[in-house]
């Protein structure tokens, strides 16, 4: 069978259970935001109660997007000052029987700040460098923490726009905590059961002695020490989270969490599951579920691009192989596992880079140049195919209020969207949301490849070494957190630099989405007319799907010419 057959096979099926289970996780989740009566809840309302009365706050209490902005802000700050006194005293806690000592102040800063923001960027390797108890109580947590705020931004952003002449976003804690309780914990311990009948490794164990099965190689040790731990618990709410990351250096290349082809397919489909449903969730938050179907159209077709102009990218002959008069029938192996193949590895690559994921089962830095372009692509154009839960759907919210400013402009009609009138605010707000990321792309990687040891930190030269940088800024920018391989990140240039872009293009854009949504919740909603563009339609979607494309070359453009693609032509 053809091999692009296989991968559009993979992809259109990945689609159609996403549109059959999607939809009705959105629908939960819609209910277990606006406080609907659910499943679960004889069970879990006590423990909900009660954790209302640990924090002490009224589940009552209503909050304007200042307050729910401030509310985020410090819950954040607080995780980030937790994690990294956590990392620095690690060699003090229970369960580092490894000896593991403090991280250096510059990576505890960078390992802190990746997963408060939902990044995983990581510049060690876990296994070499966390306890247990800091993998557990640190990095866990924060998975779950940092999924739930986007989400609580998505939620606040759909009221505003439901609501009207009002200021109430409803209230921070509730929703962070109904979201974590009811939505994450519940979905990660049933993929971590999955991960675990796979074989994903689950225990307390610091490490067993494996014999070889056959002699070794002359000079070799008798035995292989295989690091074990937590990784099942760890690894499915970073997928499910869109957070990414990975126990072991190796990620989801490594057998011991990811070791067989069903845990390698339900990976990818959880790396979507629930920024798939958030559009469905928005549907029903708005009272108009066409919005949901149109949106999640728009990011399907995004996607589906990337990752067909990957696949056939990979499967193409690697020239240097060609030039010795190697035949090559599978396509580029290099960096792949052999068990995951050609198709499954760039099917992942493009959704890990669509969705604020991260999590990878090859090596990106070995890929083909145009397969690398669609991954920066998908992260240039803010993650909004899919993107991570919540982060996805309100940075794809910020394109269609771009879409239908533009369009009214063109008509001499003031833009509406759902009834609310988008103003010279919301699209300064918008602005702000989309260029925050840009900036810290492109001034972090000029900043990079000025400094004098820039050529100790990559493992190539020419146009490949300049995409290594601007990838590094780019997954750091984007809260995504893959990366290619030669690049050296622990350093304190590095550490602090993508430390400080991870945080400020995490919390700018959120600020700007609840400040929009501030502003269209004190709006009277205006009733549809004869110029009114409708927003839920083919024409719309692929007005929508232009304008994201157009703002990314735009941008990124000149800076792609520099890297994959000249390197794409320096090999023809």
């Amino acid at each position: 069978m053809n091999p692009l057959l296989i991968l559009f096979l993979m992809m259109g099926g990945l689609l159609a259970l996403l549109m059959l289970l999607s939809r009705p996780l959105g629908e939960y989740m819609g209910d277990v935001l606006e406080r609907e009566p659910v499943a679960w809840a004889r069970f879990l309302s006590p423990v909900e109660r009660g954790l209302y009365r640990l924090m002490g706050i009224d589940g009552n209490h209503r909050m304007d997007w200042k307050q729910y902005l401030g509310s985020l802000l410090a819950f954040n700050a607080l995780g980030l000052a937790f994690l990294f006194g956590l990392l620095r005293l690690q060699h003090h806690l229970p369960l580092n029987s490894q000896g593991f000592g403090p991280m250096s102040l510059p990576l505890a800063f960078n390992t802190a700040a990746s997963f408060v923001t939902n990044t995983n960027w990581q510049a060690y390797s876990g296994e070499a460098a966390l306890g247990h108890l800091a993998q557990m109580l640190g990095l866990t947590v924060q998975n779950f923490l940092s999924a739930a705020t986007g989400l609580c931004a998505m939620a606040a952003l759909a009221r505003g726009i439901r609501r009207r002449k009002a200021t109430n976003l409803g209230s921070f804690w509730v929703d962070v905590t109904r979201i974590t309780l009811y939505v994450l914990l519940p979905l990660s311990i049933l993929f971590a059961l999955l991960l675990v009948s796979q074989g994903t490794v689950q225990t307390l164990v610091a490490s067993v002695k494996a014999s070889w099965l056959a002699a070794p190689v002359s000079g070799a040790a008798p035995e292989q020490t295989l690091a074990l731990g937590p990784v099942a618990s760890q690894m499915s709410i970073a997928i499910l989270g869109t957070n990414g990351g990975g126990f072991f250096g190796a990620n989801f290349a490594h057998p011991l969490t990811n070791p067989t082809m069903l845990a390698n397919l339900a990976s990818i489909f959880c790396i979507l599951f629930i920024p798939a449903a958030c559009c469905f969730t928005f549907g029903k938050m708005v009272r108009d579920r066409r919005q949901g179907w149109a949106l999640f159209a728009a990011m399907s077709l995004i996607l589906v691009m990337a990752t067909a102009l990957a696949g056939w990218s990979e499967r193409q002959n690697v020239p240097a192989v060609r030039q010795v008069g190697i035949v090559q029938t599978t396509g580029n192996l290099e960096g792949k596992e052999l068990r995951n193949g050609v198709e499954s590895s760039a099917l992942w690559s493009t959704v890990t880079t669509a969705v604020s994921c991260g999590a990878v089962n090859a090596q990106h830095d070995s890929m083909s140049p145009l397969a690398g372009m669609s991954q920066l692509v998908l992260m240039h154009i803010g993650e909004v195919a899919f993107g991570g839960v919540g982060s996805g759907l309100y940075g794809m919210l910020i394109f269609v209020f771009i879409a239908v400013f533009i369009s009214g402009l063109m008509v001499g009609r003031t833009p509406e969207y759902l009834g609310k009138k988008v103003e010279a605010f919301e699209m300064k707000m918008g602005a702000l949301a989309v260029l925050t990321p840009s900036v810290f792309i492109l001034l972090g990687t000029a900043l990079a490849v000025l400094h004098p040891k820039i050529l100790t930190w990559v493992s190539n030269t020419g146009p490949h070494a300049f995409s290594q940088v601007l990838y590094a800024w780019t997954s750091a920018s984007a809260n995504n957190g893959s990366a290619y391989g030669g690049f050296t990140a622990d350093t304190p240039f590095t550490n602090i630099g993508l430390g400080l872009a991870m945080l400020g293009s995490r919390f700018a854009p959120i600020a700007a989405v609840l400040a929009i949504a501030g502003s269209l919740a004190a709006k009277k909603r205006t009733p549809p007319g004869p110029g009114t563009l409708p927003t839920h339609g083919p024409f719309f979607v692929v007005v929508l799907v232009g304008i994201v494309l157009l703002v990314g070359a735009l941008t990124f453009l000149p800076a792609l010419a520099l890297g994959p693609i000249a390197e794409f032509f320096a090999r023809i």
